[in-house]
């Protein structure tokens, strides 16, 4: 099976309502930026948007993580790059985060926040048959 290198280098924080006094306000939106290398081939213009559903528990619930956007039309995990892409945001956001560390906050909004990161992984990826979307 072909393995597939992923470089995260940026996350975009385009909103992100974290603990309000009401949690079925509670959402998160955001693109992370990163670089694909697949049998020595490099796509740099890729990204991906993830989302937390409103009122689901941002630290504890499963983050959704949408098509990846960009140059790069291969077979895909999605599964498998969905938890990287998890670990990769609360990396950086969350009790966990280096970027903005948040823990017991309430009412806390944020946009517009950008991280700019390097953190590379690799995951297997189907032969053929899955496509990246």
């Amino acid at each position: 099976m072909p393995k597939a290198t992923i470089t995260f280098n940026k996350v975009i924080q385009g909103s992100h309502n974290y603990e309000s006094f009401d949690k079925n306000e509670d959402y998160m939106v955001s693109e992370i930026h990163f670089t694909l290398e697949v049998k020595d081939k490099l796509y740099e213009d890729m990204h991906v948007e993830i989302r937390q559903p409103c009122g689901t528990n941002y630290e504890e619930e499963p983050i959704e993580v949408g098509k990846i956007i960009g140059s790069y039309k291969g077979t895909w995990n999605h599964n498998e790059f969905a938890d990287l892409c998890e670990q990769c945001y609360r990396s950086q956001v969350g009790s966990m985060g280096h970027g903005i560390k948040i823990e017991g906050a309430s009412q806390v909004t944020m946009s517009g926040n950008i991280f700019n990161m390097k953190a590379t992984c690799e995951m297997d990826i189907p032969e053929d048959g899955a496509s990246s979307w």
